[in-house]
């Protein structure tokens, strides 16, 4: 094996997107490969018993699967050129929520945006998912590989709340994060200053992916929210902001005590849009595993994606979305985090999400942990 990492993905992948962003921008060598390649078919599939994606292959021989797994791996490797997570035990706090929203709380601006507008994106999407068919497919192949691929993303659509019913209200949502974010950027280059952290990474993998690259919500995007166009050109494009670069980055991002009203605006929209759901699915897994008392074998197996629905209300309308223990994985970054500072930091911490309405992202957690572990997630302790 050559020095270069191998990553495994896929361009319009949701999840790729930060990988291949960090390791742009930190100028790690990399080759991407697409998830139908044949090593990836021969010889990661079989290793992992699981075709997910983004993975990377170190120079190494290494496998690391999962976006914020594969960040954090690079990091602790020393091949961040940029920090990922600011000193300021309150700014690091603020950067873990947005990494959790960017992943999660985003997903139905993206997935809507993708797939209820065919007569936009269905040809671009059609090109785009040749990125994960077998080579040997071939063209015919490749078009009915998309049509199954395709079918299973309209349903997860459904399964985070995206239906006719609510397709106004996702639109509206989007169009106040736009507007949001767009006010933010008007006043530095990245999301906590001029470096970007882990949160930016996470709000990049639906802004990337989906919500920047399909051709109806990049219209939308370049016309009504420039600015943030351009900060997703800045995340996926390092050399257009080499006279940027901060001789000591941590100096780069906002102090506890300077964050502006654009930034916490932004965190008062992901307490009002996000909050109420996620406190939902950790009452339904609690509720879920107190069920599943007399099976200790379902709790120790494997995670899927999903273990069931729960309802909460929304925009001022009651829907359900699919449960993800996965969420909670993401989630516990935070809670460790804040378990492990000062009592003055998180007496500060807790000041600031709660003034933004975000104190249920502290406090409300399910009963076990979840870890992955052979590339799944399981429950812990």
């Amino acid at each position: 094996m050559g020095q270069d990492f191998i990553l495994y993905g896929m361009q319009a992948s949701l999840y790729t997107g930060k990988a291949r962003a960090f390791m742009r921008r930190n100028r790690i060598p990399v080759t991407e490969r697409g998830a139908g390649h044949p090593e990836y078919m021969t010889r990661i599939y079989p290793h992992m018993q699981r075709f997910i994606m983004p993975v990377i292959e170190t120079p190494e021989g290494e496998i690391i699967q999962d976006g914020t797994d594969i960040l954090d791996h690079l990091e602790s490797a020393g091949l961040g050129r940029e920090p990922l997570y600011p000193d300021d035990p309150v700014i690091k706090a603020v950067a873990l929520l947005f990494q959790l929203f960017g992943n999660e709380g985003l997903l139905r601006p993206a997935m809507h945006y993708r797939w209820n507008f065919d007569e936009e994106n269905l040809d671009f999407l059609k090109v785009s998912f040749r990125d994960v068919m077998p080579l040997e497919f071939g063209a015919k192949g490749d078009d009915a590989g998309f049509e199954n691929a395709s079918g299973r993303m309209r349903k997860a659509a459904k399964a985070f709340g995206v239906f006719e019913a609510t397709y106004e209200l996702v639109e509206q949502s989007y169009a106040e994060f736009l507007k949001l974010y767009s006010a933010h950027l008007q006043r530095s280059y990245f999301l906590l200053g001029d470096t970007p952290t882990i949160g930016d990474y996470g709000l990049f993998n639906p802004l990337y992916a989906h919500l920047a690259r399909d051709p109806k919500p990049a219209f939308l995007m370049k016309t009504s929210a420039p600015l943030v166009w351009n900060w997703v050109e800045r995340m996926n494009r390092p050399e257009a902001t080499e006279e940027h670069t901060l001789v000591d980055p941590q100096a780069g991002f906002f102090a506890k005590d300077t964050i502006p009203e654009t930034l916490t605006a932004l965190m008062a929209y992901i307490g009002e849009e996000y909050a109420a759901e996620f406190s939902a699915h950790v009452d339904f897994t609690d509720n879920w595993l107190v069920e599943q008392g007399e099976n200790p074998e379902k709790v120790k197996a494997p995670l899927g994606r999903g273990i069931g629905f729960a309802a909460f209300e929304w925009r001022g309308t009651e829907i359900s979305s699919v449960v993800m223990p996965y969420r909670f994985y993401l989630a516990q970054k935070l809670w460790d985090h804040f378990d492990d500072c000062t009592e003055a930091d998180q007496t500060s911490i807790r000041n600031l999400f709660s003034q933004t309405g975000l104190a249920a992202f502290l406090d409300k957690r399910p009963s076990r942990r979840v870890l992955r572990k052979d590339y799944h997630e399981v429950w812990g302790g």
